[in-house]
C-alpha cells in the first residue's frame, strides 16, 4: 500500500498568500525603521531636506515631520548668534586701533534651504566673517580716533551695522546689532588723552575756586556795606540836643546815689563833668 500525502495548510494556495503577506510586513517594518521618516525639528530651528543630493526649496518647521524614507534632514539654526572679531585697524589720521568687535545676527527661516543650496552648513565662516573684518576696517577708515572712544563711537557701531547688513540680507542673513566691546589706542594718544583729561579738571577745579573766592568777596562787600549803612543811619539820629539830654539824665540819676561826687556842669561841649572822690 503506497503512502498518502495529507495538505494539512488549508485552502489550495492560501499558505503562499500568508507567506508573502508577512514578508511584505516585515519589508515595510525593515524600510520604516532604516529610513526613520519621523524626524524632529528642535525649536529655533528649521530643517532642509535633502533626498540623495536632491534639496527641497521649503524647509521643515519645529516639531515632528513625516519625510519620505531615506530623506536626510539638515538642521539650521535661525536663534540669535554673535560672532567676535578682533582687528587692529587704521583710523582716518592713521592710527593703528584694535578693536573688539561683536556682530548678532541670525539666519533668516525662509532662505535656510537656499543658503544650503548656495553656500552650506557652515555659512557664517564663508558669508559673516570675511564681511564683519572687511567691513569693521573700511568704516574705522572714515573717523579719526576720538569718535572710537567718546560718546560718539555708537554712530560708529550703527555704521557698521548698516554695512553689514546690506551685505548679508542678500544672502538670507539678517544682521541685528554690532557692539564695540572695547578700544586700545596707541600708548602715544593714550598718554594724550588723559594729560588733556588731567588739564580739564583742574581748570574745572580752579574755576570752582576762582567761584568760590568771588563769592566770599561778594559776601564780605555786602558786610560791609551793611555795616556802613547802619553806622550812618545811627549817625544821623544822634544830635548834640540828644546827647546833652542824656547827660542831664544820667547827672541827674547820679545825684540820688549816697555816694560823694561832684558833678560840673557847662564845659565846652555842654556835657556834665562827674568827679568822684573814690
Amino acid at each position: 500500500m503506497s503512502p498518502r500525502l495529507i495538505d494539512v495548510s488549508g485552502a489550495p494556495g492560501s499558505g503562499g498568500r500568508s507567506v508573502r503577506g508577512i514578508v511584505i510586513i516585515v519589508a515595510v517594518v525593515v524600510v520604516l525603521l532604516i529610513g526613520n521618516p519621523f524626524k524632529v525639528i528642535p525649536a529655533g530651528h528649521v530643517g532642509v531636506k535633502d533626498f540623495f543630493g536632491r534639496a527641497s526649496d521649503d524647509a521643515l518647521q519645529p516639531g515632528i515631520n513625516v519625510v519620505v524614507p531615506g530623506t536626510r534632514v539638515v538642521p539650521f539654526s535661525v536663534q540669535t548668534r554673535e560672532m567676535k572679531e578682533s582687528a587692529a585697524v587704521p583710523t582716518s589720521e592713521g592710527l593703528i586701533v584694535t578693536l573688539d568687535v561683536s556682530l548678532l545676527f541670525r539666519l533668516k527661516p525662509s532662505e535656510a534651504a537656499r543658503v544650503y543650496k548656495t553656500v552650506g552648513r557652515h555659512f557664517e565662516a564663508v558669508v559673516i566673517e570675511p564681511q564683519l573684518r572687511s567691513v569693521i576696517r573700511d568704516v574705522t577708515a572714515e573717523y579719526e580716533a576720538k569718535f572710537l572712544y567718546s560718546a560718539s563711537r555708537e554712530l560708529v557701531a550703527q555704521n557698521m551695522l548698516k554695512h553689514i547688513d546690506r551685505l548679508a540680507s542678500p544672502r538670507g542673513i539678517e544682521a541685528e546689532q554690532v557692539l564695540l566691546r572695547a578700544v586700545q589706542l596707541p600708548q602715544l594718544l593714550t598718554t594724550a588723552i588723559q594729560e588733556k583729561l588731567q588739564a580739564e579738571q583742574q581748570a574745572q577745579r580752579m574755576r570752582f575756586v576762582l567761584d568760590r573766592e568771588r563769592q566770599e568777596a561778594e559776601r564780605k562787600r555786602v558786610e560791609a556795606q551793611g555795616i556802613a549803612d547802619f553806622q550812618a543811619i545811627v549817625a544821623r539820629g544822634i544830635s548834640a540836643e540828644l546827647l546833652k539830654w542824656k547827660a542831664i539824665e544820667v547827672a541827674h540819676e547820679l545825684s540820688k546815689s549816697p555816694n560823694a561826687k561832684v558833678i560840673v556842669l557847662g564845659d565846652k561841649s555842654g556835657l556834665p563833668i562827674i568827679l568822684s572822690d573814690r
